[in-house]
């Protein structure tokens, strides 16, 4: 440990990739961090038998040099998901639903399970989850005194950025470097504040809404000097840039693995409703096919009923145009049916014939004689 350059400035830290790590690191993973720069190391098991010995002996002998990740207990991934229920979850049949699970078997897959069939609840567990992972995280680095800042918090150009992790243990730099060192270490005191573990709304007037534009952090290569050649297959080097990749399950690595198992064919579900309603459909498919065959029905008392109805009508009409009708023709002729109203018959209208004119005869009267 005495061998080794100092930083001359805080170590860079990229915070998404601690958060995987710290949600990946269980009783069969074991992730370490190098306190000299800041890289990470993954005991990966499939390697082979050689090179894990002579990573172990490595960690033995430098043990003042790598820190071990906490594991996630169960008595805490139970907290993490009792928080986000009891303080964001505000439906009272899905908050009832959300204990219950948690309380079962398996919760933690089957809490993830519902989560993501609930879109409005998953957007908060998932700002939730960022939050309290990132105070965790914070926590553990204050209790290994490890000065540090994060990448994504920094507002540095590229160029800038690789200057400093290409002169990380130079005594003398630029003038440029020089000046951006002294914000860095100003940077870093924050994280050790009781703001950082307790943040709080800003009070006064809120601002004004603006939509807000989401830019994907700007992180530079990783550029590190001082790994052992035994550590150099086991560095953990995941381009991780969003939050919402990292997930909260215990099976599956990656967010997309975990979509992938939900809309899968591993996990089959199977609706009631649904189920009834095939049922019902199965059994209209039954009874149509029994309704399209029933023609040919010739024993039972229904094959009885349909020949002599049959033999009624064949009696009834002509024999030299007789044809096979349809079974429910004949039946409508038994059906009670509404009365036919007759058309009234018109009379025909009785014409005319010319008669005579009877003309009253005019008679003069002869005048008196005086």
């Amino acid at each position: 440990m005495a061998k080794l350059p100092t930083a001359q400035n805080p170590l860079f830290l990229r915070y998404h990739r601690l958060m995987d790590a710290f949600a990946k690191s269980d009783d069969e993973r074991d992730f370490y961090l190098d306190k000299v720069e800041g890289f990470i190391i993954y005991v990966d098991l499939d390697k082979g038998q050689k090179e894990i010995e002579d990573l172990e002996q490595e960690l033995k002998e430098n043990a003042e040099r790598y820190c071990l990740l906490p594991k996630m207990t169960f008595y805490e991934t139970k907290k993490f998901m009792e928080g986000f229920v009891n303080e964001k979850v505000y439906d009272i049949d899905t908050k009832e639903k959300l204990l219950d699970i948690i309380q079962s078997k398996e919760a933690r897959e089957n809490f993830l399970e519902f989560i993501y069939d609930h879109l409005t609840e998953l957007e908060k567990w998932q700002q939730y989850y960022v939050e309290r992972s990132r105070i965790r995280i914070i926590e553990w680095l204050r209790s290994q005194n490890i000065q540090f800042v994060f990448e994504e918090d920094l507002d540095l150009s590229k160029n800038m950025m690789e200057k400093l992790k290409r002169h990380l243990f130079d005594a003398k730099v630029s003038k440029d470097v020089a000046l951006v060192r002294e914000t860095l270490v100003a940077k870093a005191k924050t994280y050790y504040s009781n703001e950082a573990l307790n943040p709080r709304p800003k009070r006064g007037r809120p601002p004004k809404q603006v939509a807000k534009v989401e830019i994907e952090p700007q992180v530079v290569v990783d550029m590190y000097t001082t790994v052992p050649m035994v550590c150099c297959q086991f560095l953990y080097l995941p381009e991780i840039t969003n939050a919402a990749s990292v997930t909260f399950s215990a099976k599956f690595d990656t967010e997309a693995q975990l979509l992938a198992n939900l809309r899968g064919s591993t996990r089959v579900k199977v609706d009631t409703r649904l189920q009834a309603l095939s049922e019902r459909l199965e059994s209209l498919r039954t009874l149509s096919s029994r309704l399209a065959g029933i023609e040919d029905v010739s024993t039972g008392a229904e094959g009885r009923l349909i020949k002599a109805v049959s033999n009624k009508v064949d009696e009834d009409e002509d024999l030299s145009a007789q044809k096979k009708r349809p079974i429910m023709d004949v039946v409508k002729g038994f059906l009670p049916g509404g009365k036919k109203k007759e058309k009234p018959v018109e009379k025909p209208t009785e014409v005319k014939k010319p008669g005579v004119k009877m003309v009253t005869q005019l008679h003069s009267k002869k005048p008196k004689k005086k």
